[in-house]
């Protein structure tokens, strides 16, 4: 597990360094667009839809949550890095090739945008792999990095909207309007699902057994990435028919297949678990009668519930610590049994066993016995 360590240290650091650096060019960059008091206003209408994207992220994730303080890199990797990235890679681009407005739209911007936002998860996929089980994690990060990445961009063109610099009109409260319905409203979730493609080829490239998958998945993802920003920002070039067009016909059916693929990965999660915590109960590494305290969203509130009435806090941590041990091991079970382990999966595997083995005794789930103290 060493060398697990030092990827995840140098993993933090460099995200934390990038952070940092994105995070001094955006303010520097927001500090130019407008007055304090629209960048407050832009900054408050831009929140409003972070929430509820977050919200259903964190929805997807309940069956082995991940780390909050990686969701938190993401957006902040979204929000700072990758927007500050593609406004330097644009702004050289611009100065150095001399695209036009329209190319830098519809090509430059999908193409530097995406690659920024992807560059999380490939960073994932690099030190964090253990991280990543599968296409809905792909997803979840991937919806945390479009999130943060959609909430500055809207800072900056709400702002602009307001200051009548964005080059529609005179700007005011209705040209703020426009921008926060159209942004805001009708297209929050624009930067989400486009980076979501990216983060179902990295987690196809984590679940698979085959090299060639391993390589071309991420970059598939990658190319559609780029490829659904490109219309999206090619139809807006052609007025508002057009981009109420792709907006009706692509955009929209693209949101609605990639939310029931979530939803799909998120109920065979809980099939996967029960089948790869069987085995391991048959291995002696986990009592079957847990499975389903274990697996069973509803169970496991149950099982929490029951832990605090009879043994306070206290209690309810143990428990909820080894159902996170037991469904960690889950997952690591079924790479296993798929033969996709990750390098470190005896050292990891005996970790989660040591904790199921520590704590299980001091816990009991409803029906059993409360163990005495």
């Amino acid at each position: 597990m060493r060398g697990a360590r030092r990827d995840s240290v140098a993993f933090t650091v460099l995200v934390a360094v990038l952070v940092c650096g994105g995070a001094a060019v955006m303010l520097l960059v927001l500090a130019l667009s407008g007055a304090p008091d629209t960048l407050l206003v832009a900054t408050t209408l831009a929140a409003l839809p972070v929430v509820p994207l977050v919200a259903c992220y964190l929805w997807l994730d309940r069956y082995e949550p991940e780390p909050r303080r990686l969701l938190l890199m993401g957006l902040l990797w979204g929000g700072f890095v990758a927007t500050a990235a593609a406004i330097l890679i644009q702004g050289v681009g611009g100065l150095v090739a001399g695209f036009t407005q329209e190319a830098s739209l519809a090509v430059v911007a999908p193409v530097s945008e995406e690659l920024t936002k992807g560059l999380f998860l490939l960073l994932l996929l690099w030190w964090r792999r253990a991280e990543l089980d599968g296409v809905l994690d792909g997803i979840v990060y991937a919806g945390m990095v479009g999130v943060g990445f959609a909430f500055t961009e809207n800072i900056l063109y709400l702002a602009a909207a307001y200051d009548g610099t964005d080059g529609t009109g005179p700007g005011g409260t209705e040209a703020l309007t426009a921008t926060f319905v159209v942004r805001c409203l009708f297209s929050p979730f624009a930067h989400p699902l486009f980076t979501t493609f990216t983060g179902i080829g990295i987690g196809l490239a984590v679940g698979s057994r085959s090299g060639a998958v391993r390589v071309l998945a991420p970059l598939a993802g990658y190319g559609l990435a780029v490829l659904a920003h490109g219309l999206w920002n090619g139809a807006t070039l052609f007025g508002f028919g057009s981009f109420a067009l792709v907006y009706a016909v692509l955009m929209f059916p693209a949101l609605v297949g990639l939310g029931v693929l979530a939803v799909w990965a998120r109920h065979s999660e809980r099939r996967m678990l029960i089948a790869a915590l069987a085995d391991a109960s048959q291995r002696g590494l986990i009592p079957a009668t847990d499975i389903g305290w274990v697996v069973d969203l509803q169970g496991r509130r149950h099982a929490r519930a029951h832990a605090r009435q009879w043994a306070g806090p206290a209690g309810e941590r143990a428990m909820r610590d080894y159902q996170q041990a037991a469904v960690e091991l889950g997952f690591l079970h079924h790479r296993f049994l798929r033969g996709t382990p990750p390098p470190d999966f005896a050292a990891r595997g005996q970790e989660h066993v040591a904790r199921i083995a520590a704590v299980r005794p001091s816990i009991a789930f409803p029906g059993q016995v409360v163990p005495t103290r």
